[in-house]
């Protein structure tokens, strides 16, 4: 087995050269011996990324945002779920970004963004992103071309200005395969407790597949900083994903190094009546 660290890391995208997304696996077991062993260092990353966690809250000195895109079925739920479900609710922020509201149209495209972004102390999660709006956008044309390149480098300055400001960003493209995506939209009209799940919706955007790889594509060669990298997670394999995403949250907290506050002097004599 390769080392994990070498194997995640392959999986940053770094920003400085050229970004060719089809050559990223959706499908790998590279890094772990199998799913038994995936499952189990979950477990053991969710309780590493509970204690960090509590310290993260104790300190309150840094924020940490998450990001999370994929395409329809790609499991961002699933992995959210998966990943901080174990840890403190108090501590955790989950936002999903729906169509935009009456009164976020009548704003910057960022405002609503901006607003959800995570407290000090704080893990905050984005379950779809400021992205969409060179995503979609992109896909269904709904901003001129120059529009779309201003945006991009809008999105760096703003995820450039959070890091600034003591949060920590990590961002993951969860990688679907398109026979992959077929299984489980198939899945979900073949079980009656899933059905609530599909929308019509998810079959028209499906046409739309070479489009939303390219702009994807762009995404990841445009805004991979060093301030706010991307990684793209092999996703096929639901227990790869969960593993992948988890060691690396870990190795973020732990490289923060979060710490609980000093106690005050003296607690040693207190006396309570």
């Amino acid at each position: 087995m390769k080392d994990f660290r070498k194997v995640l890391s392959a999986l940053r995208v770094d920003g400085k050269k050229k970004v060719r997304l089809g050559k990223f696996a959706t499908d790998s077991r590279d890094g772990i011996d199998g799913k038994k062993a995936a499952r189990a260092a979950l477990d053991d990353n969710t309780r590493a990324l509970a204690e960090l966690q509590r310290k993260l809250y104790a300190e309150a000195k840094t924020a940490v945002l998450v990001v999370f895109q994929a395409l329809d079925t790609g499991g961002k739920d699933r992995v959210i779920r998966n990943v901080f479900g174990p840890i403190n609710p108090q501590g955790v922020r989950v936002t999903s970004f729906k169509r935009p509201t009456a009164v976020e149209l009548a704003h910057d495209y960022l405002w609503r963004i901006h607003m959800a972004t995570p407290a000090k102390g704080m893990i905050g999660v984005f379950n779809r992103s400021h992205y969409e709006d060179v995503l979609v956008h992109r896909v269904h044309k709904l901003v001129p071309a120059k529009v779309l390149e201003e945006r991009y480098r809008q999105l760096n300055a703003f995820e450039r200005h959070l890091a600034e400001n003591n949060t920590v960003i990590v961002k993951f493209f969860l990688h679907i395969s398109r026979n992959e995506q077929k299984a489980r939209l198939q899945s979900r009209l073949d079980d009656p407790d899933k059905r609530w799940k599909f929308e019509m919706g998810d079959l028209t955007e499906r046409k739309f597949w070479d489009q939303y790889q390219e702009a994807y594509q762009a995404i990841l060669d445009k805004c991979s900083t060093g301030a706010a990298p991307w990684y793209v997670i092999p996703s096929d394999r639901k227990w790869y994903r969960d593993w992948a995403v988890s060691t690396i949250l870990r190795a973020v907290l732990e490289k923060i190094n979060p710490k609980y506050p000093s106690e005050i002097e003296g607690l040693d004599d207190v006396v309570i009546d």
